[in-house]
């Protein structure tokens, strides 16, 4: 089945010069081979391959292990969350090279297992940009799916993020910005708590972290985020 995916990649792909270059200004520039395949078609992709096996994660680890760029998008959205391991997750995480492997494993996969608080904390204060980003888009990933996780379970995220606001990496500081966004937008409770320390990361003395501050402040005071949060609480 593996080949057959492989081929089915292939013949999904268009590694145009336009193509790639297109990718290259939303900063995608990846190591691995690049096929510029859209996500909505590995989507379709990986909904057929989940109806037709239940061995999903024998075959997301061959994904990874081709060096293709979309085919380790692919792995990240077969995989089956109950059999991946610490040690999976941290050779995924060392092989993110851009922030869309990246975003899509930490939604489609990551938040999903057991080990995921653990695992942001454990790479909140790693050195490697797309490491460090991967903490912080799994906190936003979480702050998005999550149903288990308590109001307090993501205030204890805060001194992370507060941490990493002054983080001037590009990758870095778009997922913390994204991270105290997504938390933000949980709840009327968490919205405010969220303002609070956006507030408090402001008054750093630091571009990045006024740049994180300042975006997430006008998208949680954003009337339209208020009025669906108060309809949400009403509920």
């Amino acid at each position: 089945m593996y080949k057959d995916i492989i081929q089915k990649l292939e013949l999904l792909s268009n590694p145009t010069q336009k193509n790639i270059e297109g990718m290259a200004r939303f900063g995608i520039r990846p190591k691995t081979k690049l096929l510029c395949i859209p996500i909505p078609k590995l989507r379709l992709l990986a909904k057929e391959i989940k109806k037709n096996t239940k061995k999903t994660h024998s075959l997301a680890l061959k994904l990874w292990d081709s060096k293709m760029h979309e085919a380790r998008i692919l792995a990240g959205m077969i995989d089956n969350p109950k059999e991946v391991t610490s040690a999976q997750m941290e050779k995924w995480v060392k092989g993110f090279d851009t922030w869309d492997v990246c975003d899509q494993v930490c939604m489609n996969l990551f938040d999903k297992t057991d080990l995921a608080v653990k695992k942001i904390f454990e790479w909140s204060s790693r050195k490697e940009e797309f490491v460090k980003r991967t903490s912080f888009s799994l906190i936003a990933a979480l702050a998005f799916h999550s149903k288990e996780l308590s109001d307090k379970d993501f205030v204890k995220f805060f001194p992370l993020i507060k941490k990493a606001s002054i983080d001037e990496r590009n990758f870095v500081k778009k997922a913390v910005n994204w991270a105290l966004r997504q938390i933000g937008k949980r709840n009327v409770k968490l919205n405010k708590e969220a303002i609070t320390l956006a507030k408090e990361i402001q008054k750093i003395n630091s571009k990045s972290a006024k740049w994180v501050a300042n975006g997430a402040l006008l998208e949680l005071t954003n009337e339209k985020i208020q009025s669906r949060l108060k309809l949400k609480r009403r509920a």
